[in-house]
């Protein structure tokens, strides 16, 4: 019986964190300033991220607990709502709207999003180690490339 509620509780697991991640898929329209302004409209697929018509390589990393979210985005910690940590590779060279980068000098190594209704949240991070997600670390990150919002 323990083996399983074991399993059980392994699959449930594994189940929301493939149902967190699937939130993110597809096209979403710029929604913020910044977003408008370096970005523009954005799809998310299993394997890849597209902004701007141009393509880059995306890995599913790990869920984001809700406290995580609530120090990255500023969003209610007592919404029990999980984001998504991805690795990726956007070369610091590569421009996009108005010849925007989208960490400068640096290329974007990781991304995190969380999706609230119908708006989804997005930060890129450069440096290759793993961001790290307090708000005394992200008020002193130098890693921290913007924020970002879209909507569907």
């Amino acid at each position: 019986m323990t083996m399983r509620r074991t399993f059980a509780a392994a699959a449930l697991l594994i189940a929301s964190a493939v149902g967190c991640a699937a939130q993110e898929r597809g096209f979403w329209r710029a929604d913020s300033t910044t977003a408008n302004a370096i970005t523009g409209d954005i799809t998310i697929s299993e394997a890849k991220l597209t902004i701007n018509f141009a393509s880059f390589p995306l890995a599913s990393i790990r869920v984001l607990k809700p406290v995580e979210v609530a120090a990255a985005f500023d969003a209610d910690v007592n919404s029990g709502v999980n984001g998504a940590l991805y690795r990726t590779s956007v070369p610091a060279d590569k421009r996009f709207m108005h010849h925007n980068t989208l960490c400068g000098s640096e290329t974007a190594e990781w991304m995190a999003t969380y999706v609230t209704g119908r708006t989804l949240h997005v930060v890129f991070f450069s440096g290759p180690n793993l961001p790290v997600f307090t708000i005394d670390a992200l008020t002193n990150s130098a890693d921290l490339c913007g924020a970002f919002t879209y909507a569907r």
